[in-house]
């Protein structure tokens, strides 16, 4: 008796587990959709985790930046485009 008690407390946990493990797919699923309807979604939580690693770690933090965000700056302007600065 004692053995199917523990088999089926294992059952549960198993099914517990599952039904998370499945709606945490769901939540990573909506998540991709809006940032690929978003993009800068993508930037926006990168810079939050680099903020977040900031606070928790007392250290300096070094990043790649993406060198399209600077383009404008380094980049002359193409014919017919007004200056924009």
């Amino acid at each position: 008796m004692a053995k199917q008690a523990e088999a089926e407390r294992e059952r549960r946990a198993r099914v517990i587990n599952a039904e998370g493990e499945f709606q945490a797919s769901q939540r990573l699923s909506e998540a991709a959709q809006n940032i690929a309807r978003n993009p800068i979604a993508l930037q926006l939580r990168y810079l939050q985790t680099l903020a977040e690693v900031a606070t928790e770690n007392n250290s300096t933090t070094v990043f790649p930046v993406p060198i399209d965000l600077f383009r404008h700056y380094f980049l002359p302007p193409a014919s017919g485009d007004a200056p924009s600065r």
